[in-house]
């Protein structure tokens, strides 16, 4: 570790008196997220940090699905509230549970390195997804994955699966499902890869917006935290958020909707895939885009443009209507 200079030394003490307070949900892979993000603070050597767990309504709502109860919003407002009255001092989220606007006073401070994107399918026979049964019984209560799924195979039949990720595979087991489908992040992340069947193919399930990805939100007045959580920024995956957030902004999309978006950076080149489709699976619209990894959120916002022209926009009002 280099060492600092006097007047540094100085300039951080005010850290190194007291803790940084990360706000977080108290999920199995929520404290796993946390604990990542305080481990690599601490590693800077400057100061310390302690977690304080927050229930959030999304936490408490377990037998209604998320699109009939709010959306995103649901796992993060009572943490970005703790965050902008003075409780914690940064928030750590999964990026895909973050709304597509952020409240005045917050930001997003950094973007670690991504997990693996992709969904995957863990079934209880150990079958692959297109050697499933007719009439095959998946847990999701995501309807971006089950418009895709039911797009893939109209036969099948979606079961709701709300709690966190334990209990969904719990459910799997007592409950009369044949597979359930979750992000192959926290698989990996709590250590479950053996449970995994198969990893699926963007093209039959392209991945939600920032998935596999966490968001580190501080204040954006905040001149001592600003600098410390920039040292955890991930330049790359940055880029890629936020042209898929660019995407999901344009449409103003939630949970109420079934948008996906998934981006890759080849040497200075962003690709960006992007998907709006019927909740049924009857109709999926999809597109790709791709310019200047620079550019990467004018990408994400032109893609949603083009989404719209072609027929999206109709689904999106659609949505709103029934809503």
């Amino acid at each position: 570790m280099r060492r600092l200079h006097s007047n540094q030394l100085l300039e951080l003490w005010p850290l190194m008196r007291g803790n940084i307070k990360i706000g977080t949900r108290g999920s199995k892979l929520a404290l796993w997220q946390a604990e990542w993000v305080r481990s690599a603070i601490e590693g800077l050597g400057t100061h310390t940090c302690e977690l304080v767990i927050i229930k959030t309504k999304g936490d408490k709502i377990l037998d209604v699905p998320l699109a009939q109860v709010g959306g995103k919003g649901l796992f993060v407002k009572e943490i970005e509230e703790a965050l902008l009255d003075g409780r914690i001092d940064l928030a750590v989220h999964s990026m895909k549970d973050m709304p597509s606007g952020i409240p005045g006073g917050l930001c997003i401070g950094a973007v670690p390195e991504r997990e693996d994107p992709r969904d995957v399918l863990i079934s209880k026979q150990g079958r692959p997804f297109s050697d499933l049964p007719k009439n095959a019984r998946i847990g999701t209560s995501s309807l971006r994955r089950a418009a895709q799924l039911r797009h893939a195979r109209p036969d099948i039949v979606i079961l709701p699966l709300r709690g966190n990720l334990d209990t969904r595979l719990r459910k799997l087991e007592s409950e009369d499902m044949d597979a359930v489908v979750l992000a192959a992040a926290g698989m990996r992340r709590l250590g479950l890869e053996e449970r995994i069947t198969e990893y699926l193919n963007e093209h039959i399930m392209l991945p939600a917006v920032g998935q596999g990805a966490l968001c580190i939100e501080i204040r954006t007045d905040d001149p001592d935290i600003g600098p410390v959580i920039s040292k955890l920024d991930h330049p790359r995956t940055r880029a890629v958020v936020m042209g898929e957030r660019g995407f999901l902004n344009h449409l103003e999309g939630g949970c109420q909707v079934p948008i996906a978006a998934h981006g890759k950076i080849e040497e200075h080149t962003f690709t960006l895939r992007g998907l709006v489709a019927e909740i049924d699976g009857s109709t999926l619209i999809q597109k790709s885009l791709s310019g200047p990894a620079s550019e990467s959120e004018k990408i994400g916002i032109a893609l949603g443009e083009r989404l719209l022209s072609m027929g999206a926009g109709e689904i999106l009002e659609n949505m709103k209507d029934k809503g």
